[in-house]
Protein backbone atom coordinates (compact mmCIF):
# COMPACT_ATOMS: atom_id res chain seq x y z
CA UNK A 1 0.00 0.00 0.00
CA UNK A 2 0.96 3.66 -0.01
CA UNK A 3 3.57 4.23 2.71
CA UNK A 4 3.88 7.98 2.22
CA UNK A 5 2.99 10.59 -0.34
CA UNK A 6 6.10 9.73 -2.34
CA UNK A 7 6.79 6.06 -1.65
CA UNK A 8 4.64 3.23 -2.96
CA UNK A 9 5.24 -0.34 -1.82
CA UNK A 10 4.19 -3.52 -3.61
CA UNK A 11 1.56 -5.71 -1.97
CA UNK A 12 3.14 -8.85 -0.52
CA UNK A 13 0.07 -10.94 0.40
CA UNK A 14 -3.03 -12.20 -1.41
CA UNK A 15 -5.31 -9.85 0.55
CA UNK A 16 -5.36 -6.33 -0.88
CA UNK A 17 -7.18 -3.57 0.99
CA UNK A 18 -7.34 -0.10 -0.54
CA UNK A 19 -9.62 2.28 1.43
CA UNK A 20 -9.47 4.91 -1.35
CA UNK A 21 -9.77 4.61 -5.12
CA UNK A 22 -6.77 6.79 -5.85
CA UNK A 23 -3.18 7.13 -4.70
CA UNK A 24 -0.83 10.09 -4.78
CA UNK A 25 -1.78 13.62 -5.74
CA UNK A 26 -2.87 13.04 -9.36
CA UNK A 27 -6.24 11.50 -10.35
CA UNK A 28 -6.28 8.05 -11.93
CA UNK A 29 -9.66 7.62 -13.57
CA UNK A 30 -12.77 9.09 -11.93
CA UNK A 31 -13.51 8.02 -8.35
CA UNK A 32 -17.19 8.87 -8.88
CA UNK A 33 -17.58 6.44 -11.77
CA UNK A 34 -19.84 3.45 -11.08
CA UNK A 35 -17.70 0.40 -10.43
CA UNK A 36 -14.41 2.33 -10.65
CA UNK A 37 -11.25 0.23 -10.19
CA UNK A 38 -8.90 1.10 -7.31
CA UNK A 39 -5.86 2.57 -9.05
CA UNK A 40 -3.40 0.81 -6.76
CA UNK A 41 -4.55 -2.59 -8.07
CA UNK A 42 -3.33 -1.64 -11.52
CA UNK A 43 -0.16 -0.07 -10.14
CA UNK A 44 0.74 -3.33 -8.36
CA UNK A 45 0.03 -5.46 -11.41
CA UNK A 46 2.01 -3.30 -13.81
CA UNK A 47 4.97 -3.17 -11.46
CA UNK A 48 5.08 -6.97 -11.20
CA UNK A 49 4.18 -8.10 -14.71
CA UNK A 50 5.31 -5.36 -17.09
CA UNK A 51 8.27 -3.12 -17.84
CA UNK A 52 8.63 0.29 -19.45
CA UNK A 53 7.33 0.55 -23.02
CA UNK A 54 5.31 -2.67 -22.73
CA UNK A 55 1.83 -2.51 -24.27
CA UNK A 56 -0.97 -2.66 -21.71
CA UNK A 57 -4.56 -3.21 -22.91
CA UNK A 58 -7.80 -2.69 -20.98
CA UNK A 59 -10.84 -3.95 -22.94
CA UNK A 60 -13.35 -2.38 -20.50
CA UNK A 61 -11.51 0.65 -19.19
CA UNK A 62 -14.46 2.63 -17.79
CA UNK A 63 -13.23 6.02 -16.63
CA UNK A 64 -9.64 5.37 -17.75
CA UNK A 65 -7.88 4.34 -14.54
CA UNK A 66 -5.66 1.84 -16.38
CA UNK A 67 -4.69 4.47 -18.95
CA UNK A 68 -3.64 6.96 -16.28
CA UNK A 69 -1.61 4.48 -14.23
CA UNK A 70 0.07 2.96 -17.30
CA UNK A 71 1.11 6.34 -18.69
CA UNK A 72 2.48 7.36 -15.30
CA UNK A 73 4.64 4.21 -15.32
CA UNK A 74 5.82 4.79 -18.91
CA UNK A 75 3.87 1.91 -20.41
CA UNK A 76 2.16 2.06 -23.76
CA UNK A 77 -1.57 1.65 -23.24
CA UNK A 78 -4.80 1.18 -25.17
CA UNK A 79 -8.17 1.48 -23.45
CA UNK A 80 -11.46 0.37 -24.99
CA UNK A 81 -15.04 0.75 -23.80
CA UNK A 82 -18.58 0.94 -25.15
CA UNK A 83 -19.25 4.01 -23.02
CA UNK A 84 -16.81 6.77 -23.97
CA UNK A 85 -16.01 9.23 -21.19
CA UNK A 86 -12.68 10.54 -22.47
CA UNK A 87 -11.02 11.29 -25.77
CA UNK A 88 -8.23 8.76 -25.17
CA UNK A 89 -10.69 5.86 -24.80
CA UNK A 90 -11.54 4.00 -28.02
CA UNK A 91 -15.16 2.93 -28.50
CA UNK A 92 -15.13 -0.82 -29.01
CA UNK A 93 -16.75 -4.08 -27.89
CA UNK A 94 -14.41 -6.23 -25.79
CA UNK A 95 -15.59 -9.33 -27.68
CA UNK A 96 -13.86 -8.12 -30.84
CA UNK A 97 -10.64 -6.27 -30.12
CA UNK A 98 -9.08 -4.44 -33.11
CA UNK A 99 -5.58 -5.74 -32.42
CA UNK A 100 -3.40 -8.32 -34.12
CA UNK A 101 -2.62 -11.67 -32.51
CA UNK A 102 0.19 -11.76 -29.94
CA UNK A 103 0.35 -7.98 -29.57
CA UNK A 104 -0.21 -7.13 -25.89
CA UNK A 105 2.28 -7.54 -23.07
CA UNK A 106 -0.39 -7.35 -20.37
CA UNK A 107 -4.19 -7.15 -20.19
CA UNK A 108 -6.23 -5.88 -17.26
CA UNK A 109 -10.01 -6.12 -17.14
CA UNK A 110 -12.56 -5.12 -14.48
CA UNK A 111 -15.72 -6.57 -16.01
CA UNK A 112 -19.37 -6.45 -14.95
CA UNK A 113 -20.31 -9.26 -12.59
CA UNK A 114 -24.04 -9.02 -13.30
CA UNK A 115 -26.61 -6.41 -14.33
CA UNK A 116 -26.39 -4.59 -11.00
CA UNK A 117 -24.74 -1.44 -12.38
CA UNK A 118 -25.80 0.66 -15.35
CA UNK A 119 -22.59 1.06 -17.30
CA UNK A 120 -23.99 2.41 -20.56
CA UNK A 121 -27.06 2.67 -22.78
CA UNK A 122 -25.46 0.46 -25.42
CA UNK A 123 -27.56 -2.65 -25.98
CA UNK A 124 -24.39 -4.67 -26.57
CA UNK A 125 -23.19 -4.05 -23.01
CA UNK A 126 -22.58 -7.35 -21.20
CA UNK A 127 -23.53 -5.54 -17.99
CA UNK A 128 -27.16 -5.66 -19.13
CA UNK A 129 -27.20 -9.46 -18.70
CA UNK A 130 -27.79 -11.04 -15.28
CA UNK A 131 -25.16 -13.46 -14.01
CA UNK A 132 -28.06 -15.84 -13.29
CA UNK A 133 -28.31 -16.27 -17.05
CA UNK A 134 -25.69 -18.66 -18.55
CA UNK A 135 -25.49 -16.29 -21.52
CA UNK A 136 -23.62 -13.86 -19.26
CA UNK A 137 -20.70 -16.27 -18.96
CA UNK A 138 -20.89 -17.18 -22.64
CA UNK A 139 -20.33 -13.52 -23.49
CA UNK A 140 -17.50 -13.11 -20.97
CA UNK A 141 -15.85 -16.18 -22.44
CA UNK A 142 -15.83 -14.43 -25.82
CA UNK A 143 -13.91 -11.62 -24.14
CA UNK A 144 -11.51 -14.16 -22.62
CA UNK A 145 -10.85 -15.65 -26.07
CA UNK A 146 -9.98 -12.21 -27.42
CA UNK A 147 -7.66 -11.53 -24.51
CA UNK A 148 -5.95 -14.85 -25.18
CA UNK A 149 -5.62 -14.01 -28.88
CA UNK A 150 -4.02 -10.59 -28.41
CA UNK A 151 -1.67 -11.57 -25.57
CA UNK A 152 1.89 -12.48 -26.44
CA UNK A 153 2.95 -16.04 -25.48
CA UNK A 154 3.59 -16.48 -21.74
CA UNK A 155 2.32 -13.00 -20.95
CA UNK A 156 -0.12 -12.23 -18.13
CA UNK A 157 -3.65 -10.96 -17.78
CA UNK A 158 -5.58 -10.00 -14.64
CA UNK A 159 -9.38 -10.13 -14.28
CA UNK A 160 -11.25 -8.43 -11.43
CA UNK A 161 -14.77 -9.64 -10.65
CA UNK A 162 -17.19 -10.07 -7.73
CA UNK A 163 -20.01 -12.41 -6.75
CA UNK A 164 -23.71 -11.58 -6.51
CA UNK A 165 -26.25 -11.93 -3.72
CA UNK A 166 -29.66 -10.56 -4.61
CA UNK A 167 -33.24 -11.42 -3.71
CA UNK A 168 -32.14 -14.19 -1.35
CA UNK A 169 -30.07 -15.88 -4.03
CA UNK A 170 -26.28 -16.22 -4.21
CA UNK A 171 -24.48 -16.56 -7.54
CA UNK A 172 -20.76 -17.48 -7.38
CA UNK A 173 -19.95 -15.28 -10.37
CA UNK A 174 -16.22 -15.41 -9.75
CA UNK A 175 -16.04 -19.21 -9.64
CA UNK A 176 -18.25 -19.58 -12.70
CA UNK A 177 -16.06 -17.20 -14.69
CA UNK A 178 -12.90 -18.89 -13.41
CA UNK A 179 -14.09 -22.20 -14.86
CA UNK A 180 -14.20 -20.54 -18.28
CA UNK A 181 -10.82 -18.82 -17.89
CA UNK A 182 -9.08 -22.10 -17.02
CA UNK A 183 -9.69 -23.25 -20.60
CA UNK A 184 -7.25 -20.63 -21.89
CA UNK A 185 -4.97 -19.51 -19.09
CA UNK A 186 -2.67 -20.93 -16.43
CA UNK A 187 -3.35 -19.56 -12.94
CA UNK A 188 -0.48 -17.69 -11.31
CA UNK A 189 -2.42 -16.57 -8.23
CA UNK A 190 -5.78 -15.40 -6.93
CA UNK A 191 -6.05 -12.19 -4.92
CA UNK A 192 -8.93 -11.12 -2.67
CA UNK A 193 -9.54 -7.38 -2.98
CA UNK A 194 -11.47 -5.83 -0.11
CA UNK A 195 -14.52 -3.90 -1.24
CA UNK A 196 -15.08 -0.37 0.02
CA UNK A 197 -17.59 2.40 -0.63
CA UNK A 198 -20.37 0.19 -2.00
CA UNK A 199 -23.88 1.44 -1.26
CA UNK A 200 -24.59 -1.54 1.04
CA UNK A 201 -21.73 -0.60 3.38
CA UNK A 202 -24.02 1.15 5.87
CA UNK A 203 -25.25 0.33 9.37
CA UNK A 204 -28.74 -0.32 8.03
CA UNK A 205 -27.50 -2.99 5.60
CA UNK A 206 -25.23 -4.57 8.19
CA UNK A 207 -28.20 -4.83 10.56
CA UNK A 208 -30.31 -6.41 7.79
CA UNK A 209 -27.57 -8.94 7.01
CA UNK A 210 -27.54 -10.09 10.63
CA UNK A 211 -31.31 -10.07 11.01
CA UNK A 212 -32.15 -11.92 7.78
CA UNK A 213 -29.14 -14.25 7.78
CA UNK A 214 -27.18 -13.22 4.69
CA UNK A 215 -23.73 -11.77 4.00
CA UNK A 216 -22.83 -8.50 2.34
CA UNK A 217 -20.21 -8.79 -0.40
CA UNK A 218 -16.87 -8.02 1.24
CA UNK A 219 -14.37 -8.73 -1.53
CA UNK A 220 -13.73 -9.24 -5.22
CA UNK A 221 -11.55 -11.84 -6.91
CA UNK A 222 -8.49 -10.82 -8.86
CA UNK A 223 -7.49 -13.71 -11.11
CA UNK A 224 -3.87 -13.40 -12.27
CA UNK A 225 -3.30 -15.78 -15.16
CA UNK A 226 -0.77 -16.48 -17.90
CA UNK A 227 -1.47 -17.29 -21.53
CA UNK A 228 -1.30 -21.05 -21.93
CA UNK A 229 0.35 -21.89 -25.26
CA UNK A 230 0.08 -25.70 -24.91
Amino acid sequence: MQNSKKELILESTTLWDFPTQNYGDKPHGDNKYNGVTPAFIIWNLLQRYTKENDLVVDPMCGSGTTIDVAKELNRKVIGYDLNILRADIIKNDARMLPLQDNTADFVFIDSPYSDNIRYSDDNNCIGKISCENPMFFDELEKVAKEIYRILKPNKVMAWLIGDQWIKKKFTPTGFLLYQRLEKYFETLDIICVTRHNQTSNTNIWHDRARKYNFYLRGFKYLFIMRKNTC
